[in-house]
């Protein structure tokens, strides 16, 4: 995330004309695809992701079942025409972090003990990435386990916030992610507010850290609100 006479703001604003405080266009829809339980499709900025939902169902191998409640199985992928240079085809080293803590960010909010002996499969597909794939990916894939009808306490909802030539900024775009200074991505239950995934990657002051996370937490809490209309659109007559 190193800086290289690269600048960030144009007249006092961001690349794209954003303020500090202010998220990307934000698109989502649920019920895209029908032979899964459960789908959800999302722009968020340039990003384009796509999640599907399937199950509680039989547990395959057998051996990875729980007695007493269902497991829960995320795997986020790439697509190798996702980014500008052509991603190697299969998981990597990133993709399988990804997936570990998006599954623990969801499995916090869903009911498993109702169904023991089974599987939640959630898949996420990056089609067009432009930096926070990681809270685009977990915000889709909550989104399609609510589809799917899986009992849940709350949504997840998640957005990140960042520092950028020394100012603390939300939702970094792609240029940002590459030459800012830190990264701070946050996922949330919402109606608690309880933290679910929390990481760092760059460094904040503590009087930045607290701003950056505040700032993360209203974005977490505006997607919520996204999130809610696109499920009661699909419901609409």
């Amino acid at each position: 995330m190193k800086k290289d006479g690269v600048k960030l703001f144009v007249d006092g604003k961001r690349l794209d004309g954003r303020e500090l405080d202010e998220l990307r266009p934000i698109k989502m829809e649920v019920g895209v695809l029908k032979r899964a339980d459960g789908s959800a499709y999302l722009e968020w900025g340039e990003n384009k992701i796509i999640a599907a939902c399937y199950g509680p169902r039989e547990v395959h191998p057998r051996h990875m079942e729980e007695a007493d409640k269902a497991i829960v199985r995320v795997r986020y992928n790439m697509a190798p025409f996702s980014v500008p240079d052509r991603k190697r085809p299969g998981p990597d080293r990133r993709s399988h972090e990804i997936s570990k803590v998006t599954k623990e960010a969801l499995e916090s909010v869903v009911l498993t003990h109702l169904y023991p002996k089974t599987v939640v499969d959630v898949f996420i597909e990056v089609l067009q990435a432009n930096a926070g794939t990681r809270c685009a990916g977990i915000t889709a894939a909550a989104l399609a386990m609510a589809d799917a009808g899986i009992p849940m306490r709350d949504l997840i909802s998640s957005c990140a916030a960042g520092k950028i030539e020394g100012k603390v900024a939300v939702d970094m775009m792609g240029a940002e992610d590459n030459f800012g200074d830190a990264d701070l991505p946050l996922a949330i239950s919402p109606q608690k507010k309880e933290v679910t995934l929390l990481q760092m990657d760059g460094n904040f002051t503590r009087k930045e850290f607290e701003e950056a996370f505040n700032m993360a937490m209203k974005g977490c809490l505006d997607v919520y609100e996204i999130q809610k209309q696109a499920l009661l659109k699909k419901y609409e007559v």
